[in-house]
């Protein structure tokens, strides 16, 4: 039986796709800070889904998180799908501290601690440690810039990651999955957003690129034009883009 843990699986995305891969006979472990809502996500499978209360933002979320592996006995994958961010044109020094503390900070905790198990666990096949970012990682965003500068974060950081585990002979794997705008909590549900997706549209494009060991995949076509027309913006003129309207 394959074993996945995912962080940030108490609404959204992680949710989701923790009770699919439930549902198609995985063991899932699971992790966010609502304890209410991951036992709810437990009780729809009890006994394929084990849970734990992990703050990514705490000093001892690597400890909690080597003992979720251990209640599910193991771990083929991870997948952190933690995160935060605010439209904050305000540059606000609170929700900055909070979007790095979970977007940077927590994400290198996590991750860390993975490639870690991963380098000390004699395995024959490949580990594979999965993350969503985002496209706003293409360029930083003025209106949400500790968003879009985290996501650029965990970009970088899972190519330095695969960098040192190709030059230290780990088996381990990575996959960077960056979506578009998800009808998530994180939204405001007030607001319009261009090409938004559902979460039940986005799941099984997130499990068919882990399934595939994808290094990167942008979330879905509409959106990989997007970030390839975004790329080509020269910097002088990106500047001069407003987005605050």
């Amino acid at each position: 039986m394959k074993k996945i843990i995912i962080i940030g699986a108490s609404s959204g995305i992680g949710a989701r796709i923790a009770s699919d891969y439930a549902r198609a006979g995985w063991r899932v472990g699971i992790a966010a800070r609502r304890e209410d809502r991951l036992k709810e996500i437990k009780s729809l499978y009890p006994d394929r889904i084990e849970y734990l209360t992990i703050d990514v933002t705490s000093d001892d979320a690597d400890k909690r998180f080597y003992s979720l592996i251990e209640l599910i006995d193991g771990m083929d994958v991870l997948l952190y799908a933690a995160g935060t961010g605010y439209v904050d044109t305000g540059l606000d020094a609170v929700l900055t501290n909070i979007t790095l503390q979970t977007n940077v900070a927590g994400f290198a905790r996590i991750t860390n601690a993975a490639y870690r198990y991963f380098r000390d666990t004699a395995n024959t096949t490949p580990g594979q440690i999965a993350a969503i970012t985002s496209v706003a990682g293409t360029k930083g965003i003025g209106i949400a810039a500790a968003y879009s500068a985290s996501k650029r974060f965990g970009r970088t950081y899972l190519d330095a990651l695969e960098q040192l585990a190709y030059t230290e002979h780990v088996n381990v794997r990575f996959t960077d999955i960056r979506p578009g705008f998800v009808r998530t909590p994180l939204l405001d549900p007030s607001k319009s957003y261009p090409m938004i997706m559902s979460v039940d549209y986005v799941a099984p494009r997130i499990e068919r690129a882990i399934a595939r060991r994808r290094r990167v995949a942008v979330i879905d076509s509409r959106w990989r034009i997007a970030v390839a027309l975004w790329h080509a913006i020269p910097r002088i003129l990106w500047r001069r883009i407003n987005l605050n309207r």
